[in-house]
């Protein structure tokens, strides 16, 4: 395992975090597979051990951690129990936005509440119709006096019906493209006009349960998150952090994949041999290790430098693409080794790649990701050949 560069007391909080997931998260993750179960019947635990503020510094109620250290959090509750991975992440991104767009800090006690896990949260950024092109929604913010009246639909809202607080986007000038987006937060109990459709019928991650969000509401002006036009920075600086964020993810099921496959490689046997001395499957064991560690280097480049003024837009692209489709090779090359036993529901591999599969879809599919990446490159060749 990379040893992370991270703080003695960090390294005491991560550890209690490892233990945590070990034996409360796993023993209980293929029932809330099989069940389809809110991976939230875990908030209280987790909350009385601050996971859900560790995202967030210690003057909100968080625990602080830098960024490696977070990371290697995230990827424990992950290759522990997928669902509740989804289900904190969602939450970090509500936060996240709550910290990056509130610059007056007047929603400060709501953070501190959803810092300890008072109050959980989601983010409303995807449309039917803008999904990878969040300039593109059609949701609108108008104001009424004192107040905005929003009107549209949101889709794919990890943890909306369950939320206390949903951090939504909204035109508040059409014509301004981009910069007429603003950010709000939406509290369903207390504001009428906010429906929800069932819960989507996923694939993986099936304990983290995903609405569509109709929203026809009234909410106050002061729940505007910074000055109008500002909500489309804030949502794509929070989504710098979450793809960092699905990196771990991927890599946390991908350890959790490649340990199955090593040990089930060294316990099974043919010919009174275990397939662990079979030199092809050793092959694709250090591939899959290397892989791994590969993944890991790029997501803790762009996790040395979340929380700092330094911009990683493109660190995060690389960290997202890679790990989430390295995570994928390295989960089907474990459910191999398996044989038959692996397709099997008697053992996890078969979850494990449902639970990946998302990964290269959600906070910008892999050619997303490539995009920004691109982009990164030319307008780098542009600016040298110009100068």
């Amino acid at each position: 395992m990379t040893d992370y560069a991270i703080t003695a007391d960090e390294r005491a909080v991560v550890d209690q975090i490892e233990r945590f997931s070990r034996e409360v998260l796993s023993p209980k993750a293929a029932e809330i597979d099989e069940t389809g179960k809110f991976a939230g019947c875990h908030l209280v635990q987790m909350s009385e051990l601050g996971l859900m503020g560790m995202n967030l510094g210690e003057r909100f109620g968080g625990l602080g951690l830098s960024g490696p250290a977070l990371y290697r959090a995230v990827e424990l509750v992950a290759g522990a129990c997928g669902s509740t991975a989804s289900m904190l992440t969602a939450h970090f991104l509500a936060t996240d936005a709550l910290h990056i767009g509130d610059v007056a800090e007047q929603h400060r006690a709501l953070i501190e509440a959803a810092a300890a896990g008072e109050k959980l949260g989601a983010f409303a950024l995807t449309e039917p119709q803008a999904g990878s092109n969040p300039a593109d929604m059609s949701t609108v913010a108008v104001r009424e006096g004192e107040n905005y009246r929003i009107h549209g639909s949101k889709c794919f809202i990890s943890n909306a019906a369950h939320a206390d607080f949903i951090v939504v986007f909204a035109k508040t000038d059409r014509a301004a493209g981009a910069r007429g987006v603003s950010a709000f937060i939406v509290e369903p109990g207390r504001q009428a006009g906010i429906d929800f459709g069932p819960n989507e019928r996923t694939m993986g991650l099936k304990g983290g349960h995903v609405f569509p969000v109709t929203l026809d509401c009234i909410v106050p002006a002061k729940n505007r998150l910074g000055p109008e036009g500002t909500g489309f920075r804030t949502a794509m600086r929070t989504l710098d952090n979450g793809r960092i964020e699905v990196a771990a993810q991927a890599t946390g099921i991908a350890e959790a994949a490649l340990n199955a496959a090593v040990s089930y490689a060294q316990e099974r046997k043919v010919g009174n041999h275990p397939i662990a001395e079979f030199q092809g499957l050793q092959w694709m064991l250090a591939d899959s290790a290397t892989e791994l560690e590969a993944a890991r280097a790029l997501a803790l480049q762009a996790a040395n430098k979340r929380g700092s003024s330094q911009r990683y837009d493109r660190e995060a692209a690389f960290a997202k693409l890679y790990a989430t489709e390295a995570a994928w090779r390295i989960a089907d090359r474990a459910l191999q080794i398996h044989g038959g036993y692996g397709y099997t529901r008697d053992f996890p591999l078969e979850r494990y790649l449902r639970d990946l599969r998302i990964f290269r879809i959600y906070e910008g599919s892999s050619e997303i990701q490539r995009t920004i990446i691109a982009r990164g490159l030319l307008g780098t060749a542009r600016r040298t050949t110009s100068a």
